[in-house]
C-alpha cells in the first residue's frame, strides 16, 4: 500500500455516482413526497437541507428559490405503472406518460419543487 492508498480509503468509488444533491422550494413538501411516493428515509442538517437515503444511494435537497434542471436522475421500477400512480398520489405531476424506450419503458415527474425525474422499467 502506498501512502496514495493509505489517504483514499473509499478508492473503490472512485468514478463512480457517489451522491447526487438536488434544489427544493420546501424541503418539508420534497421529504413528504418521496417518503410516499418511493419510501425514501431522511435525515435533517439544519432547515435549508435534507439528505436521503433509497436504499442504495443517498443525496440531499438543499433549499432554494428556483428549481433548474440538471442530469436527468432516473429511479428503477418493477411495476412501472404501481409506481406512476404513487407519484401522482404524492403530488407529482406527470410530464411524460408511460412510452417505450429501447431497453423498457419509463415515465417522467415533476417533484413538488420542480424538479425533473424518470421511473423506468423493463
Amino acid at each position: 500500500m502506498t501512502n496514495t492508498d493509505a489517504a483514499a480509503p473509499n478508492a473503490a468509488n472512485d468514478r463512480r455516482i457517489d451522491y447526487i444533491e438536488m434544489a427544493a422550494t420546501d424541503i418539508a413538501a420534497t421529504k413528504r413526497f418521496y417518503a410516499d411516493a418511493f419510501g425514501w428515509k431522511f435525515t435533517d442538517y439544519g432547515p435549508d437541507y435534507t439528505s436521503f437515503e433509497d436504499g442504495r444511494l443517498t443525496g440531499g435537497f438543499r433549499t432554494d428559490a428556483t428549481v433548474g434542471q440538471g442530469a436527468l436522475i432516473v429511479i428503477y421500477a418493477v411495476d412501472l405503472a404501481a409506481a406512476e400512480a404513487r407519484v401522482r398520489k404524492a403530488g407529482g405531476r406527470i410530464v411524460k406518460p408511460i412510452f417505450a424506450f429501447p431497453g423498457g419503458r419509463r415515465f417522467h415527474f415533476a417533484d413538488p419543487s420542480g424538479n425533473e425525474l424518470a421511473v423506468w422499467g423493463e
